[in-house]
């Protein structure tokens, strides 16, 4: 079994609310020197068997329809080769 991991963020022209609070709140709480945040979505999909240029390919897909709104966003599909690693 291998974990794909797929990242959902906004695209840079789309205005991120949630992001711009947590920077406005950084300095306030003692974080000082971050500039910008942006928030997003991490998925980590555990798939049976190999994951070979036909899996990833399936996973892209699903992302494109229905993890990811490609119209505000964007979104990487990537092997944890961490958790490959780990095995």
């Amino acid at each position: 079994m291998a974990r794909v991991v797929v990242d959902v963020m906004l695209k840079p022209e789309i205005l991120d609310p949630q992001g711009q609070a947590v920077q406005r709140a950084l300095p306030r709480l003692g974080f000082e020197g971050i500039s910008d945040v942006r928030q997003g979505k991490r998925f980590e999909l555990e798939v049976d068997g190999p994951v070979d240029d036909a899996a990833l390919a399936r996973i892209r897909d699903l992302a494109e329809s229905f993890l990811a709104n490609t119209v505000i966003e964007d979104f990487t599909v990537r092997v944890d080769e961490v958790a490959e690693a780990a095995k």
